[in-house]
């Protein structure tokens, strides 16, 4: 964890929002980050290869699929 910053103005704290010279230690946080992204809420992906009649079939079932991970107890 960083320290507390503070600032004069929103543009300084706009730019203090980016890393313009990244280090060893910004990538270990951002592996960190998304590390714990993936163990609190971990990505489920379909095995297989499907084939759909049009682009209207594929879509409806991609909406299936998407309904079914942001609500999975909904049946």
């Amino acid at each position: 964890m960083g320290s507390i910053q503070k600032f004069k103005t929103f543009e300084e704290a706009d730019k203090a929002l980016f890393c313009f010279t990244p280090d060893k230690s910004y990538y270990d946080r951002i592996s960190q980050l998304w590390d714990f992204f993936d163990w609190i809420c971990p990505r489920k992906y379909i095995r297989g290869v499907f084939r759909y009649r049009c682009i209207k079939d594929a879509n409806r079932q991609a909406e299936e699929w998407l309904q079914d991970y942001i609500n999975p107890n909904v049946a």
